[in-house]
């Protein structure tokens, strides 16, 4: 394994392996997030026409290729905010225009032809210069410096774009600026992974962290360690295997993709039964609490219905609250009428 490490070559490859693998899903995990996982793709045939426009000019085709890709991103926004044609249209006009051009615009150039492409649209690590790893350090830093400085503002406006803006945040801004990231990890990529591939690493390392993962810190931390790994492991074996670093690089992240998913199921049922099992004793216990409330109010009930007025009906003990009985009202003395007045009279003088 350290016999890699002897040649400068794969010293480089390595290097700009390391980097892409990180910066990818740095950026794939706010596109899965918007349901835009294919938008890496458009991108990369955008650039493309950046690839072929510096062999034309003579001049670097990464920085080219940058260039280009910003724009095509920022156009396709553009389409999507003013446009009539939905976001989906306008990807495609990316798709096939950017191949198009890049296509004719190769043949175009002295020193090029399709030939000269190939390493662009698969990678290729016997290609990566020192110029080349300069220029993927630099846009590496953009993009982690993007995507993690801003990640709070760029998650909420992936998941709410409305909601983003009634709290206050820069939405259209936002969507640029990540249009534009997505458009230089493009063009990192490409070296190490090509530009046909490039999508496959944003998106497959974020579904794989996604298996094991819920929250959005997990998930992208461990996107990019998957990340990491794959790029690395899939440049080691295109050296020993003789075959292009994008394609062996993909197919162990597909792997790994099935790995995690076999060893995330039983742990997702698990889980799926801890939630059922404490949803069933919130209800068991809410349930028995009513229960035996509606026992107490029925019996109170009942015996308030047997019990007579005043009375409670435990025991025929009087109610606390019951009113004591009153005496009834003595009468009052009536008054001697005259003839009884004159009839004692006479038994007096008798």
């Amino acid at each position: 394994m350290t016999e890699l490490l002897h040649y400068p070559f794969m010293q480089r490859a390595l290097i700009a392996a390391l980097l892409v693998g990180v910066a990818a899903p740095a950026v794939g995990i706010y596109l899965v997030q918007r349901r835009q996982a294919i938008m890496g793709d458009g991108i990369g045939h955008v650039a493309l026409t950046g690839v072929a426009l510096g062999f034309l000019l003579n001049t670097n085709p990464v920085w080219m290729a940058v260039a280009v890709a910003s724009l095509g991103a920022v156009a396709m926004e553009l389409i999507r905010w003013y446009g009539r044609a939905r976001g989906d249209l306008a990807l495609a006009m990316l798709f096939y225009g950017g191949m198009a051009g890049g296509v004719m615009i190769i043949n175009l150039a002295p020193n090029g032809s399709n030939a000269s492409l190939t390493t662009f649209l698969f990678g290729s690590v016997t290609t990566v210069s020192e110029s080349d790893v300069l220029a993927i350090v630099c846009l590496s830093a953009f993009v982690l410096a993007g995507s993690l400085g801003l990640r709070r503002q760029l998650f909420a406006v992936c998941q709410d774009e409305e909601f983003a803006r009634v709290t206050g945040l820069p939405v259209r801004v936002l969507n640029l600026l990540l249009a534009v990231t997505a458009a230089v990890t493009v063009t990192v990529a490409m070296r190490v992974v090509g530009l046909l591939l490039v999508s496959a690493l944003m998106v497959i390392p974020v579904a794989a962290a996604q298996q094991v993962s819920r929250g959005f810190a997990g998930t992208l931390g461990l996107s990019m360690l998957f990340g990491v790994a794959v790029t690395l492991s899939g440049t080691s074996t295109s050296y020993y295997a003789d075959v292009p670093p994008g394609a062996s690089i993909v197919v162990l992240a597909i792997a790994l993709f099935a790995l995690v998913t076999l060893l995330a199921a039983p742990l997702a049922k698990r889980r799926a039964h801890v939630v059922s099992d404490e949803a069933a004793a919130l209800a068991g216990g809410a349930g028995t609490s009513t229960a035996g409330g509606g026992v107490e109010e029925a019996g109170g009930a009942r015996r308030s219905a047997a019990a007579p007025d005043g009375e409670a009906g435990d025991g025929g003990r009087p109610s606390p609250s019951a009113p004591a009985p009153q005496p009834a009202p003595s009468a009052q003395p009536s008054r001697p009428s005259p003839s009884s007045q004159d009839s004692r009279g006479a038994e007096g003088a008798a």
